[in-house]
């Protein structure tokens, strides 16, 4: 439940009018110092830079997106099985334990379908919390009444399944590179631009029109990549994979038969 530094639209648009700028600075500077020979080689180094920065900061986002989506698969399936554990339990105290597990999951969709870091979804973290320790106890206690060692080593194992991948959830949502690795992006793409006006030199006029698409297109690049590794706050978003979690509540119903 992480928030960037910078918002990405801001970074983008940033980004955008520093690319505009740099490559118009670059062509100046290359009308008054005149454009040398290896130019275009420390040109080619500089760019190839950029274009490596930008594969691995892009594969890296992406893996960090998918793995969020597969962890909500995760959490659904183990919120499952726990759920169906709660048939072994005795009778008597299966409606509280049932209501108690209906409670939690809604619990868990309010706090990633809430606004990162603000209030509420602090407030649903600890509420969650709050409702894991008091399933623990009502769980562990059927199961002692129950007599049966191994109903207890499986409620608890599917109980500890499903709350250890709350945590795991919790580290992926944090899960993003060092501060720094932004800035250096940012940075060579503004270097970049300089050096491709320092290039065009030669000509008379700035090609706007190729500038433009060189300058969006970076700048669409560096944006899906910051989309990606906040999937909660952008366009790219982990939200459908909610359903999974919307569906398993939707089964929770107080007359479904279960079997464990």
């Amino acid at each position: 439940m992480s928030q960037p530094v910078i918002e990405p639209w801001l970074y983008s648009a940033a980004l955008l009018l520093g690319l505009l700028i740099f490559v118009k600075l670059g062509f100046v500077l290359g009308k008054r110092y005149g454009v040398k020979g290896d130019a275009n080689a420390l040109s080619g180094a500089v760019f190839g830079l950029l274009g490596l920065l930008l594969a691995f900061s892009f594969s890296g986002a992406a893996g960090r997106f998918e793995h969020r989506r597969e962890l909500i698969t995760q959490e659904a399936n183990a919120i499952g099985t726990a759920y169906l554990r709660i048939d072994l339990l005795p009778v008597a105290q299966q409606p509280a334990l049932r209501e108690a597990m209906r409670r939690y999951v809604q619990l868990r969709l309010n706090t990633y379908q809430v606004t990162p870091d603000s209030t509420a979804a602090a407030k649903a973290w600890a509420d969650s919390v709050t409702s894991q320790q008091q399933i623990w106890t009502q769980a562990t206690t059927a199961a002692q009444n129950s007599g049966s060692n191994a109903t207890l080593s499986l409620v608890a194992s599917a109980l500890n399944d499903m709350f250890d991948i709350t945590t795991t959830r919790l580290a992926a949502t944090r899960d993003h590179p060092p501060a720094v690795i932004d800035l250096m992006l940012f940075l060579l793409a503004l270097m970049s631009a300089l050096l491709a006006g320092y290039g065009m030199a030669d000509g008379e006029r700035v090609p706007w029109l190729q500038v433009m698409v060189f300058a969006v297109a970076l700048t669409v690049t560096v944006f899906v990549i910051r989309d990606l590794e906040y999937p909660r706050m952008g366009l790219i978003r982990v939200d459908a994979a909610d359903q999974l979690l919307i569906e398993t509540l939707q089964g929770m119903t107080p007359t479904s038969a279960h079997s464990p």
